[in-house]
């Protein structure tokens, strides 16, 4: 678990959400590991999230990201969180869909993308 406290709100029951704070279940994903520093691990990924495509980062703070990604077609919102966890060198995070129930799981493969990318970059 988190060595400082949660800033990510639980999935709720919809199928449209992952979190790695989530119990083990269908909402479930591991954190990112780094081994850079805090500054460049927080950097790559903004950089990560800059070039993802529809996507707009809304807020930056030295341990926390949320941004915005629009759907193509019909451009629904999706809310990325992202905590990095320094202490233990893990990246948490949240990515649920604002409206509907099920999200045909573009929520995992967003962050199953995004974790290939960084982790593809370098640890």
């Amino acid at each position: 678990m988190l060595a400082v406290p949660s800033r990510l709100a639980p999935c709720p029951k919809t199928p449209n959400c992952v979190s790695t704070e989530a119990p083990p279940g269908r909402h479930r994903m591991e954190p990112i590991p780094y081994n850079d520093t805090p500054v460049r691990t927080r950097e790559r990924l903004l950089e990560i999230l800059r070039n993802y495509p529809r996507t707009r980062i809304v807020r930056q703070e030295p341990d926390y990201i949320k941004a915005e990604c629009r759907s193509r077609i019909f451009h629904f919102v999706d809310d990325v969180e992202l905590v990095f966890d320094d202490a233990v060198r893990q990246i948490h995070f949240r990515s649920a869909s604002r409206v509907g129930y099920g999200d045909r799981g573009v929520n995992r493969r967003r962050m199953k993308e995004i974790r290939a990318v960084f982790l593809g970059a370098g640890s």
